[in-house]
């Protein structure tokens, strides 16, 4: 069963690994501008404000997660094949809208299920999903000394050929069915009603927000400062890389520093990562700290989230509570600070939106040492 949920585990974030460090550049391409580019990545993250929540309420109430998996996995293969026919702003806008709703459908269940099948045994969830960021990590080597030679015309093909491969990697993972309670659980209103549970949330959109500007512009960024593609592509690398540094310890860190702390950690090194590429772009080595820093910014932090989502939401919660954290974090976080990237740089340079993105982060670690307490019991 590990072989089968890493395996699709490491095609989902293959796929990631040529979308997101690169539909950017691609974008570029075709001719639009930091505006259009961010709000096209904008309605990407978006979509996981709505779809993760409607689908986790059918998973929910079914029992049929991976079903959900596997209908969105085939759904978003057909529906971003649609790229190949559009042209213009708002063609490309239906067609990311269209896709992403099936494609961000899927992990929040594929996460529920592997949990279920870990039972007792979460703390050994990193060790799954490291193989993701493995995954990552050759995706984007690859194509960045690919693009060098080719440019980025073939990307929309590679990323039909993984979100295929996605689809049937689902077809290899068994149903695990959530061991209910005989007592009824709390609702999901009583749980959002939580204090802890509502700075939870609060810090999650945050620091998804705060990655915005990285994830939609750090290529375009670093390609403006002469940075080769090949070149990018192997510092997005060395980020993934610490963070299966992070993935690998995670099963340790938890039980002997909690959550909390780890927590603080992540967000404090956070809000470093940004300023450091606002302030020094141009220095190479200050470079290479700041994507060994992604090991706190996302590693430690998604971690130590899902860790603690699925304390916090029980029972047949679970599917939903997981679809919550992708919605509020990278759907309406990762949304926001997409959108919001575009305009900065555009109204103000580019370096803005990292500071911008660092004061985020330091919101987001108040929030943790004022809110987030009694969370290890």
């Amino acid at each position: 069963m590990y072989w089968r949920l890493s395996t699709f585990y490491f095609f989902y974030f293959a796929s990631l690994g040529a979308l997101v460090p690169y539909w950017g550049l691609y974008l570029r391409s075709l001719g639009f501008g930091v505006v259009e580019i961010g709000e096209l990545v904008a309605i990407i993250m978006a979509t996981k404000i709505v779809a993760p929540n409607i689908w986790g309420w059918i998973a929910d109430h079914t029992g049929r997660g991976m079903k959900i998996v596997r209908i969105a996995g085939l759904l978003s293969v057909l529906s971003f094949a649609l790229v190949f026919a559009v042209s213009g702003y708002w063609a490309m806008a239906l067609v990311m809208a269209l896709f992403s709703f099936f494609w961000n459908a899927a992990l929040p269940q594929f996460e529920a299920n592997t949990l279920n099948h870990l039972a007792a045994d979460t703390h050994r969830y990193s060790s799954i999903r490291l193989w993701g960021s493995v995954g990552f990590i050759l995706t984007v080597t690859a194509l960045g000394m690919l693009f060098e030679y080719t440019g980025s015309a073939v990307l929309p093909l590679v990323l039909t050929g993984l979100f295929a491969a996605i689809w049937g990697s689902s077809l290899l993972v068994p149903e695990k069915k959530t061991p209910h309670p005989h007592r009824e659980s709390l609702s999901l209103t009583e749980v959002l009603r939580q204090p802890v549970v509502i700075s939870v949330l609060l810090v999650c959109f945050l620091i998804q927000a705060s990655h915005g500007p990285y994830y939609t512009f750090y290529s375009i960024y670093l390609s403006n400062h002469g940075y080769s593609e090949t070149l990018i592509g192997q510092l997005w690398a060395l980020g993934v890389v610490a963070e299966i540094g992070v993935f690998m310890r995670m099963r340790h860190w938890l039980p002997r520093f909690g959550a909390r702390h780890l927590l603080l950690w992540a967000t404090a090194l956070t809000a470093l990562r940004w300023l450091l590429i606002a302030a020094a772009v141009d220095n190479l080595w200050i470079m290479l700290i700041a994507q060994v820093l992604h090991a706190a910014s996302f590693g430690l932090y998604h971690a130590v989230s899902i860790h603690l989502f699925h304390r916090l939401f029980r029972g047949r919660l679970q599917g939903r509570g997981q679809a919550l954290y992708s919605s509020l974090s990278f759907g309406a976080g990762g949304a926001l600070g997409s959108f919001a990237a575009g305009y900065l740089w555009q109204d103000f340079g580019a370096e803005w939106m990292y500071l911008a993105a660092a004061l985020t982060a330091l919101l987001a670690l108040a929030i943790v040492w004022r809110g987030i307490r009694n969370v290890d019991d």
